[in-house]
């Protein structure tokens, strides 16, 4: 098994990773603050800038887009679900093999959605079981997407909604135990992301860039993540939300790589 280290997705040991798969997830109105996102081609070519180490996203932009995005590492999302829908419990359905991944669209790198929590974690612990398998035959990272749902946390009393320290812990916990080779996280703040560094090993780990905020408050978000320990972020929104996404993948660059101040950074 390749150490992660010695990936496409790492740089230095820590990842900046561009994520595009809002439009299965959310849909089309996660792109209205910058109606220019919408269009795969600009995104791909938002993520040629020397910071960012892989563009995720689902396979059909892929397919179609993948010859605007230079060098720029792919990392193939083999599952996901839309907003159209509404399952009994959180699940996220495979929509792509890693052989198909690595094989027909050229992926560096393949990620999974697991909802640790939901009443179907079950059978996306076999999916995932399956494809960390092949990921290692092809010598591929895998990415967990660890984002604890569903009707197991969520009827608790002691549940604190989708940053909850204990509960990002646990998730991230799992990614670890079950193979993955990175798992990205919702920030639960600088002492919830040390409990998270504490319970992952060796494993990388990478926050969630989640919706869009001020430059900096999300930066000290993610200057506070690195500070913690941290390996880095995957976001969409705060990027490609916004008119100048160059700026900010810029002050990025600075906090995740030389570990500037937000100050430094702006």
């Amino acid at each position: 098994m390749k150490n992660i280290d010695d990936s496409a997705i790492t740089r230095d040991g820590k990842s900046l990773i561009v994520a595009h798969d809002h439009g299965l997830e959310h849909g089309p109105e996660d792109f209205e603050p910058n109606p220019e996102s919408a269009d795969p081609e600009h995104v791909f070519e938002v993520a040629q800038h020397e910071a960012v180490t892989a563009l995720a996203l689902q396979k059909g932009l892929a397919e179609h887009y993948r010859e605007f995005g230079g060098d720029t590492p792919l990392l193939v999302k083999l599952n996901g679900n839309s907003n159209l829908w509404s399952p009994e419990d959180h699940m996220s359905y495979l929509n792509c093999s890693v052989k198909y991944a690595v094989e027909e669209l050229d992926a560096d790198a393949v990620g999974f959605t697991f909802y640790a929590g939901s009443d179907n974690e079950e059978r996306m612990a076999q999916d995932f079981r399956r494809i960390q398998e092949e990921a290692r035959k092809y010598d591929v990272p895998v990415v967990m997407w660890a984002y604890p749902r569903g009707h197991g946390i969520e009827s608790s009393e002691k549940y604190e909604g989708d940053t909850d320290p204990e509960v990002i812990a646990y998730a991230a916990r799992l990614g670890l135990e079950m193979g993955a080779d990175m798992v990205k996280c919702k920030y639960p703040g600088l002492e919830g992301w040390k409990d998270v560094e504490e319970v992952t090993s060796r494993m990388k780990t990478v926050m969630s860039g989640g919706s869009k905020a001020s430059d900096e408050k999300f930066l000290s978000d993610v200057a506070g993540m690195i500070e913690a320990g941290g390996n880095g972020l995957a976001v969409g929104r705060n990027v490609f939300q916004r008119e100048d996404p160059e700026s900010i993948l810029d002050s990025l660059e600075k906090v995740i790589y030389e570990e500037k101040t937000v100050e430094e950074s702006l």
